[in-house]
């Protein structure tokens, strides 16, 4: 298993299109930018829980500037007129020993391609890779391909707080 910050994998989506899924990168920068910018205000808000037209640059610091250890984020990298943008993205942040919270989101023209099951199998094999036990995950009661998607990978609703937001659960083997 290469190290989290070296990770690169090729996929192929349903309809057999190649794709990347690799570490995010700091020079990812401008990509980055350019997938929110292509990402509907209604995606960011299923993301953020609260509308996004933009991001702070303490925001995109701490999006970009990945440890790999307690923050591990990867990249769905497709080629688009023959040159690489970034059609997706998620994330794993140590929320306590053992336990990560994973989040994650996909380019509106893209969505329903597999890239979000893609990027959770892809998160599931480095948390485990990591030592991992546990994954959770929040996410908006509306928000039902992310919630289809959670329970395709066997996370378990669980009770807590707040009822406008489904806290999910997977325990790793």
């Amino acid at each position: 298993m290469p190290e989290a910050a070296e990770y690169s994998v090729r996929e192929h989506l349903r309809d057999d299109r190649p794709i990347t899924i690799r570490a995010l990168r700091p020079d990812d920068r401008a990509e980055m930018l350019t997938a929110i910018g292509r990402t509907s205000t209604q995606s960011l808000q299923r993301r953020f829980f609260v509308p996004k037209k933009g991001f702070s640059e303490q925001e995109m610091a701490f999006f970009l500037n990945i440890d790999f250890e307690s923050h591990v984020a990867i990249v769905a990298e497709i080629s688009e007129d023959g040159r690489p943008v970034i059609a997706g993205g998620g994330r794993y942040i140590v929320v306590q020993p053992g336990q990560a919270e994973v989040a994650f989101v996909v380019v509106d023209a893209y969505q329903g391609q597999g890239i979000g099951t893609i990027l959770m199998r892809h998160l599931a094999v480095l948390a485990r890779s990591a030592g991992l036990k546990e994954l959770v995950a929040e996410v908006l009661p509306e928000n039902t391909a992310m919630l289809n998607l959670f329970k395709k990978f066997g996370f378990q609703t669980h009770s807590k707080g707040s009822p406008q937001v489904v806290h999910l659960m997977l325990q790793l083997p």
